[in-house]
């Protein structure tokens, strides 16, 4: 049963399609890795309404970029658009799509060496280690893992995950805090860098995928302890999600940030059911729609409002929220 929030999210998904530029198989107003993640909305959207007006578009999005495998030099950029193939193979059950983001997968495994103890690089330049590339490395492989189950090589996606989270464990990303920075210096250690949400976000969502192989409750333990300090200090008095960049100048990456912590959280909350959780992702939607809306449904960067801008990376972070809370219950 959906609530009242899918009448917001049918309009912001519409406001989002403005920007969708077919020709390109992307969005104007935002990025190449931002597209995988506006695919990944339709792709909730679509599974959530249960709904197949946007089917055609995923497909051809598919049909623009597979021939050249969504492949580019950085490993963070290849590992949201795996992401997008997996969940698209899991609604429609296309085996082009999972062929793909494995494809995908095994050029991130050449980011992949031993510099400080293992991980994979953030890019082919091979000059930084930084947290983003290894989560997304790390929730692939457990994903491909539970859907390729079958395939001959199905338990190196299994040990790739387990391998990249025993890295990232002891790597020092984790700080005292629970919260993870943005990568580690060239003495590998932890580079104080930025805060970032989604650092907080992705990995929600490799420990989830590794909780529900294994049924080790350490994964969902680690998920627990970084989703909780990221409520806790990532968020203004009224539990409002912040960005650290938000009184500056968040480029192009930034506002897309976000969304993506809570379609992870709310990951999490499906084998973790904490009443906080519930209750941040509703809070969160409630001032989106209240605060940061304008009459078109285009939604900008600071969710207390008021709207900034708009453009599709804006648009896309709140739909991920918006989508979340639609499916939970309000009563």
């Amino acid at each position: 049963m959906l609530n009242s929030y899918q009448t917001y999210v049918d309009a912001g998904i519409e406001s989002l399609q403005q920007w969708y530029n077919p020709t390109q198989g992307l969005w104007d107003t935002t990025g190449w890795w931002n597209a995988a993640n506006l695919l990944w909305v339709l792709l909730e959207y679509t599974e959530k309404t249960q709904t197949t007006g946007y089917l055609p578009i995923i497909n051809h999005i598919f049909e623009v970029h597979h021939g050249g495998n969504c492949i580019n030099d950085y490993y963070d950029d290849e590992g949201w658009w795996a992401l997008s193939w997996i969940k698209a193979y899991d609604i429609t059950g296309n085996t082009n799509y999972l062929t793909l983001a494995r494809t995908i997968f095994a050029d991130m495994q050449g980011g992949w060496d031993t510099t400080c103890g293992g991980g994979i690089w953030w890019s082919k330049e091979r000059s930084y280690k930084n947290a983003i590339a290894n989560e997304l490395f790390f929730t692939v492989a457990a994903r491909l893992y539970t859907r390729a189950s079958t395939a001959p090589n199905a338990m190196d996606y299994f040990h790739w995950a387990y391998q990249e989270w025993t890295w990232f464990w002891n790597s020092g990303l984790i700080n005292s805090y629970s919260l993870i920075n943005d990568g580690l210096d060239h003495n590998c250690q932890n580079n104080g860098g930025v805060i970032w949400t989604y650092n907080q976000g992705v990995v929600l969502g490799g420990l989830v995928e590794m909780y529900q192989i294994t049924h080790d409750e350490s994964y969902r333990t680690v998920a627990e302890n970084i989703a909780d300090a990221a409520i806790m200090q990532l968020t203004d008095r009224m539990g409002i999600l912040i960005e650290p960049c938000e009184n500056g100048d968040c480029g192009a990456d930034g506002p897309q940030f976000k969304g993506i912590f809570v379609r992870n959280l709310a990951t999490l909350y499906q084998v973790l059911p904490k009443e906080i959780y519930r209750h941040f992702i509703l809070t969160n939607a409630y001032s989106i729609v209240t605060s940061n809306r304008l009459a078109a449904h285009q939604f900008g960067l600071k969710w207390a409002g008021p709207v900034d801008n708009v453009d599709a990376a804006r648009q896309g972070s709140a739909l991920d929220t918006l989508v979340a809370a639609m499916s939970l219950n309000l009563t």
